[in-house]
């Protein structure tokens, strides 16, 4: 049994889901329901893309680095509303 295996691209969707729900919990405090909406899509779509083929032009690359930064940024504002 090993975990390097590939893994089917709903496993990273619950993963993405999974790692929403904490962050959800975190947030909750500052009653944020659309920029956490907004943040467990963005984590399910990098989920996806992650799972994409690698060949694409150096555009998935690109995607995957720029759905982190908007992950990021969302995450701060989450905080900032919070604070």
């Amino acid at each position: 049994m090993s975990f390097f295996r590939p893994k089917p691209p709903s496993a990273y969707l619950f993963i993405g889901i999974a790692i929403g729900a904490v962050t959800g919990a975190c947030a909750a405090d500052a009653n944020q329901p659309n920029m956490q909406a907004a943040l467990n899509s963005l984590q399910a779509a990098r989920a996806y893309l992650v799972q994409a083929a690698p060949d694409k032009g150096g555009y998935r690359a690109r995607a995957i680095t720029r759905t982190e930064e908007a992950i990021n940024e969302t995450e701060r504002g989450i905080r900032y509303a919070g604070d």
